[in-house]
């Protein structure tokens, strides 16, 4: 019985040459993994506080510009006509309902589209020609990334 304890031995021995490869491989996945998750939410949280930012600079253009068609009809009643007026109001009330502190309302796309929709027609309305610079259209070749 002797031999047959030296041969378990020896399968042992080789055995866990054979398993070397097999455990730097899961030792290294386990690594890389951790490695990405730490470096995917770093990257996203760089990612959602640029795309936020561009959100709230674009939404902040047209507040500005409809405060100031608000205040040039507190100066003056007759600026605009009754029903550019009432434009005005839908459109502040439009940049009211945007949920600015709740990025995960599911209506933030079509809401902002909306938005821009209703800044266009007021444009039109009021015969204005103003365009918003970081809106995509505004760019120009030069600076599309693709």
């Amino acid at each position: 019985m002797p031999g047959l304890v030296r041969r378990d031995t020896e399968e042992d021995i080789f055995e866990s040459s054979l398993n070397l490869e097999g455990a730097h491989y899961q030792q290294g996945f386990e690594e890389g993994f951790a490695d990405g998750i730490g470096a995917g939410r770093e990257e996203g949280r760089e990612v959602g506080l640029k795309s936020g930012f561009q959100v709230g600079e674009e939404v902040g253009f047209y507040s500005g510009c409809a405060d100031l068609w608000r205040a040039a009809v507190e100066i003056d009643s007759s600026a605009f006509s009754a029903r550019a007026q009432r434009s005005i109001k839908q459109f502040q009330e439009l940049l009211r309902a945007y949920p600015l502190s709740n990025p995960e309302d599911e209506r933030v796309q079509d809401l902002l589209e909306t938005i821009r929709v209703k800044f266009q027609a007021l444009l039109s309305m009021l015969s204005i020609h103003l365009e918003y610079p970081g809106h995509p259209k505004a760019r120009s070749a030069d600076d599309a990334s693709f």
